[in-house]
């Protein structure tokens, strides 16, 4: 297994590809922050707090922040609630990324047996048809867009989540806001 020194060294030599993701802030940005993430994952909740009360609110305008399923198999629900953005995001715009956020918010309240209960409820909160939702949990080509996230994290050396990419470097599961501001500043200097 490559050391964090090693994986640093490999994760910002690789080009950051663009792509039709879950996307926030600046989509013109130059600046890219890439956030491989499992929605079952404490550590990815406690960066989707960071990010809703400290990153957005400083960077939203200047810097594109770009989300990627990696949902790790230790997790009962992860890969479903990836699957099941994915579908929300069809539905209605922006409604995928909300979902991100309420589980990530509500990963205590759920498991993997109410997994299936609290996604119909919250589709029907939406105004979304529940069985619709559910259903979509089978479509292939939702399965598809996940695993090849989850691919391309694998190509990458990715194993722990989250791991976020400040223009291809990374900071892996625990971090402090300064730390990836530092980054995230240090880029946008260059930039100019």
């Amino acid at each position: 297994m490559m050391n964090r020194a090693a994986l640093a060294a490999l994760l910002a030599s690789l080009p950051i590809l663009a792509a039709d993701h879950f996307m926030e802030g600046a989509a013109q940005s130059t600046v890219h922050v890439l956030i491989y993430e499992d929605l079952q994952c404490p550590d990815c909740a406690v960066f989707r707090t960071m990010l809703d009360t400290q990153l957005l609110p400083r960077y939203a305008s200047s810097v594109r922040f770009e989300h990627r399923d990696f949902p790790l198999a230790k997790h009962a629900w992860a890969r479903k609630s990836a699957i099941a953005s994915r579908f929300f995001e069809e539905a209605r715009p922006q409604l995928g990324l909300e979902y991100r956020k309420y589980v990530m918010g509500h990963q205590s309240e759920i498991t993997a047996e109410n997994f299936n209960d609290q996604l119909a409820s919250f589709a029907r909160a939406h105004g979304i048809d529940a069985s619709r939702a559910l259903a979509a949990l089978d479509d292939q080509r939702l399965a598809g867009l996940v695993e090849k996230d989850f691919e391309e994290g694998t190509a990458r050396g990715i194993s722990h989540t989250p791991t976020v990419l400040v223009n291809g470097k990374p900071f892996i599961e625990t971090f402090t806001f300064q730390q990836v501001a530092g980054e995230i500043d240090a880029q946008l200097a260059r930039a100019q």
